[in-house]
């Protein structure tokens, strides 16, 4: 499938903030709003953004409306999502996904939007963007790394991802190009055996975790083995695994263990060590972009997710 890359966001743009998993918290938002309003873009929110039902921000059926409709709106030129949480699974069936492709735009958002960002890219060749949402991530103080990724939608800026927030380590040397695709581990493996199962022929894999026991990554990464998934990519990007320690089990492989178990395999390039994910400072990345990954340079390089 061809690959279509959204057009910048400019001043005097609007982006439009849906919440397709959990219920934000609209003081959150409110205190984000900032670091785009300095761009010059203005900030509206979905209708039913906090209705809540249950953990979900609103009950199915609104949630794909408003995904759908701030798509399909001319006005707006960007679709954020909030927050993560959990919720995309249930409506990833139902989008209209022609629609998207007809709309092309910044879609942006990470954690449980994995689900999007798969289904979207494979379903539409859309390039969108994953990195932290104005909900749950971005009501603090805001290093300039993380301030950086957050501007690379209103002109296309090449990705340079190095040591600059942490130590990187390689498990497997080589250099490898590839569309970059994955993130959030429990959700790429949620899609396994569905239509929208991760595609992940000939790309650099990348994958970040929160608050998951060693034992369960375990698990999900040997699902995504069994489903060729590990085998199909031809390059590996571990990004951040926040508080993956053991807890409930009493002996326990460690978590470098299991990674070292599914991804230092097959003479495949990998490095780990990536602020991608639930951490701060955080790169945000165009996911479906090209991409290189590097051992001997230690970085990850990725083309502009968007072009005029």
């Amino acid at each position: 499938m061809k690959t279509i890359y959204p057009k910048p966001i400019k001043a005097g743009d609007t982006i439009g903030v849906i919440a397709p998993a959990s219920t934000p918290l609209m003081k959150n938002i409110e205190k984000s709003k900032h670091l785009y309003e300095k761009m010059g873009i203005t900030i509206v929110t979905s209708p039913h953004l906090t209705d809540g039902y249950g953990y979900l921000s609103a009950v199915d059926s609104h949630r794909i409306k408003a995904l759908e409709d701030m798509f399909a709106n001319q006005d707006i030129a960007g679709v954020f999502c909030a927050c993560g949480g959990y919720g995309t699974p249930r409506i990833v069936d139902q989008i209209d996904y022609q629609l998207i492709a007809k709309h092309p735009k910044v879609f942006w958002g990470y954690s449980d939007i994995t689900c999007l960002h798969t289904a979207i890219h494979q379903e539409t060749g859309l390039v969108t963007f994953h990195g932290p949402m104005m909900s749950s991530d971005l009501t603090g103080e805001i290093d300039s790394v993380t301030e950086q990724g957050l501007s690379q939608i209103v002109k296309p800026t090449p990705l340079m991802l190095t040591e600059q927030t942490e130590p990187i380590s390689i498990l497997q040397s080589g250099r490898v190009s590839g569309p970059f695709v994955g993130g959030n581990l429990t959700l790429l493996s949620s899609l396994v055996g569905s239509q929208y199962q991760l595609n992940a022929k000939g790309a650099i894999l990348f994958i970040e975790e929160i608050e998951e026991e060693p034992y369960r990554i375990d698990r999900m990464l040997n699902q995504l083995k069994l489903a060729g998934i590990l085998d199909d990519a031809s390059g590996f990007v571990i990004g951040n695994f926040n508080n993956c320690s053991p807890k409930k089990r009493h002996r326990s492989l460690t978590l470098d263990e299991v990674l070292d178990h599914y991804l230092n395999q097959d003479g495949k390039p990998c490095m780990k060590g990536f602020s991608i994910g639930h951490c701060m400072p955080v790169y945000s990345v165009p996911y479906g972009a090209q991409a290189t990954l590097d051992t001997d340079k230690k970085m990850v390089s990725i083309e502009p997710g968007v072009k005029e």
